[in-house]
């Protein structure tokens, strides 16, 4: 596009803030204007700010700042997400073509020394005493932030500062569509209907509307988790098994063309070998020793050491639990399946059988009662009852035909939030489960608050054979899961951009409200108002809950000690691992570090860091230990609601409970430090036993 036309709000939709996102419009030609317009503005709303003339004031140098920086970020955002959920080469150029720019724009702002010395003398000035505590708190952390951004660096270290962020930003970008094309690429297809056997029905149909999608006869599996994860679970074809699972964990490696589609420019080996070389040349560079202590400059963990030592203890716990997990597993395996000796792409198969015979259910018996509307309903009603609002249906224009769109109100009907939901997995559409922000609450400078929007994303499977989507227990967890991010951001009563929502919340504390919200789906009480059995309506019945219950906690010693090589991993990566000289490469270290903490060997040619996307795509790097931190403070916030449903009415759906719930975690954001926070809600510091209890593992471990 090089009319002018094309930088004006009515042309291209991208620069139109009046209210949401015009999606359906937009166009990967407008990628570029958009942005020439909204980073001059930026560039400019700086140098205004910098200017030596410019007061010293929080209006003339942060609310002018903050008004063209939101924009920009609202716009990249829109973009960002696009390149998520509808992924195209058109889409992908232009995100890739920008990339750069952004980066540099946000690096220049960070290093910006004149800037930077307007944020002290406002702290440092007469104006400071009378700030309120959320504007404090934002100036305390944007001073934290310049550090972290090199501004106090030397002039001539700056380039090579900034430098280090545009290369990181562009390796993250390729990490990730390294991942995604890898995963798209492959594809098993079965011609004999016998290999099909063990599946569930509602897989096999997806698969053979896939394969009909393409023109082929027979049945499409693909490396997307919904399709993938039933082959390991179910499956009885063990080559299938073996075939799909080698493919899946030699994604975006060197081994991607031996076992599954992949390419050579898809390897991801040397990217993370640079990605690790720029981090520690970052933290060298802001005379930190290791990337790991930048990471947690910001965060709740004080420093490496507690967070390793954290790691340990924990591992220590869980160690019996998991020996005795795997004891069982393998003597199963060998007596029932006639599998002496257990491979990779057994595990997944001989558990579900497993639990199956322990507890007399399947997990796809327990899937038939959770279609996707009676979910809905059931997660809409804990949040309006706890949290004393309501959901609703409402319109807006979305990406994909599949998104749904929803309003949050108080009673009295004034809006507080809206949110879009996006459930299933696609082609063109990366992996995982996430919230993000489509726009943040604020005070306008023109008057009134903007109320935030939320982007809701999963990859669940798709309805088929024309009956409802249904979700499996841990697909409801993860809905769940990402609800409770997407309440910290809705519900929060914050009205500076800064620290509104989860803006500003430490990084070790962000998965507090979204760990919080899975426990609700153990709960018989709740879980009676979301069930109705896909054929006949009937709830879930309570005998089948009580298996489920009984099962809950099923290999969890294992589950805990996988979720600790991966955090392990990532800590040791950032503190003594030397990317330059190492001995051994990075999955040679995730080996020894699995055989070191876990008690199932990894299969040697496994290569998962090499999609390890938390760490290096997604903002997670010396940061994945967040999820077991958050956890023992979520299980501990949850504790709160079993004790109320103790001494009251039997609910764990506690009004007062939840209503201080909301007022001193959803509602502050990022406004006070997050222990504050806890704190202020629990009235002492957390204890770690409310997580031991919660996954079995408070006792000594059953043989």
């Amino acid at each position: 596009m090089s009319d002018n036309t094309s930088t004006t709000a009515a042309a291209n939709p991208l620069l139109d803030f009046s209210d949401l996102p015009r999606f359906g419009e937009i166009q990967p030609a407008h990628v570029t204007p958009a942005l020439d317009v909204l980073l001059a503005n930026a560039k400019a709303a700086v140098d205004r700010a910098s200017a030596p003339d410019t007061p010293a004031t929080w209006k003339d140098v942060v609310e002018g700042l903050e008004q063209e920086s939101e924009k920009l970020s609202r716009a990249w955002g829109v973009i960002g997400h696009l390149n998520a959920v509808a992924d195209t080469p058109e889409l992908r150029a232009a995100h890739a073509e920008n990339l750069p720019r952004v980066t540099e724009f946000s690096a220049s702002v960070g290093q910006n020394l004149a800037l930077y010395e307007k944020y002290k003398a406002i702290a440092a000035g007469p104006e400071f005493a009378g700030l309120s505590a959320e504007r404090k708190k934002i100036l305390e952390n944007s001073l934290r932030d310049f550090r972290l951004s090199g501004a106090e660096l030397p002039e001539d270290r700056k380039p090579r500062f900034a430098q280090l962020q545009e290369e990181q930003a562009a390796l993250s970008k390729a990490f990730s569509d390294h991942v995604l094309d890898s995963t798209n690429a492959y594809a098993y297809i079965v011609t004999q209907q016998r290999d099909l056997a063990g599946l569930p029905d509602d897989v096999i149909e997806a698969a053979r509307e896939a394969a009909q999608r393409d023109g082929k006869e027979g049945w499409k599996f693909t490396l997307h988790f919904p399709s993938y994860f039933p082959v390991l679970q179910y499956a009885e074809h063990r080559p299938m098994r073996e075939a799909m699972y080698r493919a899946y964990v030699t994604r975006a490696s060197e081994l991607g063309e031996t076992y599954g589609d992949g390419r050579a420019d898809w390897d991801n080996t040397a990217n993370v070998v640079e990605h690790l070389k720029l981090r520690e040349e970052e933290a060298k560079t802001l005379g930190y020793q290791n990337f790991a202590e930048v990471s947690l400059a910001p965060k709740m963990a004080e420093s490496p050491a507690q967070v390793i030592a954290f790691l340990e203890d924990l591992a220590k716990r869980a160690r019996p639990y998991a020996d005795n997990d795997w004891m069982e597993l393998r003597a199963f395996a060998a007596t029932e399946l006639g599998m002496p000796e257990l491979q990779p792409w057994d595990i997944a198969y001989a558990a579900e059988k497993l639990r199956q015979k322990r507890y007399s259910f399947s997990e796809n018996e327990v899937k038939q009662y959770f279609p996707q509307e009676a979910v809905l309903k059931g997660l809409f009603k804990v949040t309006e009852t706890l949290f004393n609002v309501s959901i609703r249906r409402d319109e807006a224009a979305v990406w994909n035909p599949d998104v749904r769109f929803f309003r949050v109100e108080n009673k009295d009907g004034t809006l507080v939030a809206q949110f879009y939901l996006d459930l299933y997995a696609r082609e063109g559409k990366r992996g995982g489960a996430w919230m993000d922000d489509a726009r943040s609450r604020h005070k306008r400078m023109q008057g009134g608050v903007q109320t935030p929007v939320a982007y809701l994303t999963c990859n669940f499977s798709a309805p088929v054979g024309g009956k409802p989507a249904c979700f499996t227990h841990d697909e409801v967890i993860t809905l769940f899961h990402e609800f409770g991010h997407g309440l910290h951001h809705m519900l929060t009563r914050v009205d500076e951009l800064g620290v509104s929502g989860i803006n500003g919340v430490e990084w070790d504390a962000v998965e507090l409200p979204s760990q919080f919200m899975e426990n609700f789906c153990w709960e018989w009480d709740v879980l009676t108002d979301m069930s109705a059995h896909v054929d006949t309506g009937a709830p879930l019945p309570r005998e089948l809950f009580d298996k489920m219950l009984a099962a809950k906690n099923f290999q969890s010693g294992l589950g805990t000690l996988r979720q600790i090589v991966f955090s392990m991993f990532d800590m040791v990566l950032h503190t003594s691992y030397d990317p330059a000289n190492a001995t051994q490469n990075v999955n040679d270290l995730a080996r020894a570090i699995n055989e070191k903490f876990h008690v199932i060997p990894q299969a040697p040619f496994s290569r998962w860091p090499n999609t390890f996307s938390h760490i290096f795509a997604g903002g997670y790097a010396a940061g994945y230990y967040s999820y077991k931190w958050a956890e023992v403070l979520s299980a501990d916030a949850y504790a709160a609601f079993e004790e109320a449903a103790k001494a009251g009415n039997g609910s764990v759906l506690d009004v007062l409970t939840g209503t201080r719930y909301r007022r001193e975690i959803l509602e502050v954001g990022g406004s006070r430090p997050a222990m504050d926070s806890f704190k202020a809600f629990r009235g002492r510091e957390p204890d770690i036993d409310a997580l031991l209890r919660h996954n079995g593992m408070s006792g000594q471990a059953a043989h």
